[in-house]
Formats: structure tokens, sequence, C-alpha cells
């Protein structure tokens, strides 16, 4: 899912023009290394935090159907994380990092949700909204300086963007389903000369015994032609 929201909001920035003019779209850490390696305009999105939203948690799981029906397993809720992207404009001068940097804030707040056409993989297939919160309250994580503190660099303007997502349920596939009837086979008598065991099928007529049970997969009358015991033809 982390890396379906990146490609989500690489779609979204490209959109918005952030690439024109030779600016590079990158996903790696502005540490000092980095940004001593740079040798073009870019914008970093950089990842830095994945927290649960909690409160959205739920339990159970839904059945799952092939086309013809069929249960093929069980598929657990989703469950949402938020995704915390610190993102960094660099240039050769200031005043060229703020103008790159106002206009990935536009193109930021002007979005709510990822629009469908943005998102793919399983955030595709959910067809849930993936929120978009840019620069709002926090959220209990790593504050702007601890974050430049561990990158190793230099305290430099950025927009913090935090993105709701689901991660898909487990799947829990189903067992085939149950083909073979029974067979009930009496005690062997003590007597001599006794008759062979008695073999009784249940259920499934006209079916060949292998280890105990019956192979032929089981054939039910038509709705039409079955009733209730002691109900009355009509």
């Amino acid at each position: 899912m982390i890396h379906e929201v990146d490609e989500g909001l690489r779609r979204l920035l490209v959109e918005g023009g952030v690439q024109e003019s030779g600016v590079e779209l990158v996903f790696d850490a502005p540490t000092r290394e980095w940004s001593a390696k740079r040798n073009a305009p870019a914008v970093s999105v950089f990842l830095y935090d994945i927290r649960e939203d909690v409160a959205r948690r739920r339990t159970g799981s839904a059945e799952e159907h092939d086309g013809d029906g069929v249960v093929v397993g069980w598929r657990g809720p989703p469950r949402w994380f938020q995704l915390t992207y610190l993102v960094t404009a660099w240039t050769n001068r200031p005043q060229d990092e703020h103008r790159l940097l106002s206009d990935v804030l536009r193109c930021l707040v002007r979005t709510d949700v990822l629009a469908p056409r943005l998102l793919t993989g399983s955030l595709a297939e959910l067809g849930l909204a993936v929120g978009l919160d840019v620069s709002g309250p926090g959220s209990g994580g790593p504050s702007a300086s601890d974050v430049w503190s561990a990158l190793g660099g230099e305290l430099r303007p950025a927009v913090d963007v935090r993105v709701t997502a689901p991660l898909r349920g487990e799947h829990t596939p189903a067992g085939p389903p149950v083909t073979d009837g029974l067979v009930v086979r009496s005690a062997p008598s003590a007597t001599p000369g006794a008759e062979p065991e008695d073999v009784r099928r249940l259920r499934y007529e006209g079916a060949e015994t292998r280890d105990g049970f019956a192979a032929a997969r089981a054939r039910r009358e038509p709705a039409s032609r079955r009733r209730r015991r002691g109900s009355t033809t009509r």
C-alpha cells in the first residue's frame, strides 16, 4: 500500500506541473550526502512517519465469492494508516526554492482526496477514499526539528503532507466443497456362515465407495420435485 500512495502523490504532482522546467521529483531522504550530490532542481517527497488510525479499526470478515457464487474465502476489514511526508524544494537559490515550494503547495492544497485515476493496485481495487491533509495539526509524530536532526541536515522550509490510506485486510481461503457421500457399514457378524457385512450409502445413490466414502457428487432433485415430510401432493 505504501508504494501505491507514493505513486498517487507522484501522479498528483506531475499533473500539477511540478516536473516542468527540468525539476526532478524524488522520494529520497534529503540527507546531507544526498543534497551534496544533487545537480538539478528537485522536489523531495520523504516518508518519515507511519501510524495506524486506531479509531477506524474494525473487526469481523466478509465472504468472497467466485463467478458462480461459491464462497472462496473470507476477507478482513481494511486497516487505516496515516503516512506523513516531508516535502522540500531544492535549487541553488532560496528564492527559486520558495517559488518551487509554492507551486507544490498550490497543487496539494486543492486536493482533499486523491482522485480514482491517481490510484493503483489495491487502493484502486478497494475503491475507498484516500485523503490528504496538508500542513494541518500534528498527529503526535516527530517534530520537523527532530526529523532534520535525524537526517543530519539544516532546518529548511518544508510542507507536511499526511495521507490516510487503507491497507487491505487479510484473505483466508476456504477449503474445497464437500462432494463425497457418507457410507455406513455394519460390524461383521461373529456367527459362522453369516451374511457379509451390510453396506448402506446415505443420500447419494449409485456412487462408488473409496476409503469408506462415496466419490460421486451429490445430486439434488429440483426444488419443484421436493416436498416437506408430511405434506400432501397436489
